[in-house]
């Protein structure tokens, strides 16, 4: 099995080179050039944190609701059960776990928002 270069690699590798030739274009492409490298850096932090992010949801899943399955099943079950009323609105696990869930996302999605520093400091 090849080995080399790794997703990870290829990817810094294209963000790179778009990043290089960005201050040559013009207009529109400069803006298009910003989308394709945020997307390129999304993809990667996916690859290196989502299964973590995933694990961490299907654990919190498994003990909010005393259940066993995977992340789709479960999730799913969570939102029937609170659609059903069967989870008060100030329920503290629940809102921990929703709390959490949604951090780890916007570390993959939006590592630079501006309130993700502010939630994970009082987490």
């Amino acid at each position: 099995m090849i080995s080399h270069p790794t997703a990870d690699e290829l990817l810094a590798a294209t963000i790179g080179f778009i990043e290089k030739i960005t201050p040559d274009l013009k207009d529109r492409d400069v803006f298009l050039a910003r989308v394709a490298v945020n997307a390129l850096a999304t993809v990667r932090r996916e690859l290196t944190e989502g299964a973590a992010a995933d694990t961490k949801a299907t654990e919190g899943l498994r003990t909010l609701l005393d259940a066993e399955g995977d992340f789709a099943t479960l999730n799913d079950k969570l939102c029937a059960d609170i659609q059903d009323g069967r989870f008060d609105g100030d329920d503290t696990a629940l809102l921990r776990h929703l709390r959490d869930a949604a951090i780890d996302q916007v570390k993959i999605d939006q590592p630079n928002y501006s309130g993700l520093k502010t939630a994970t400091r009082s987490s």
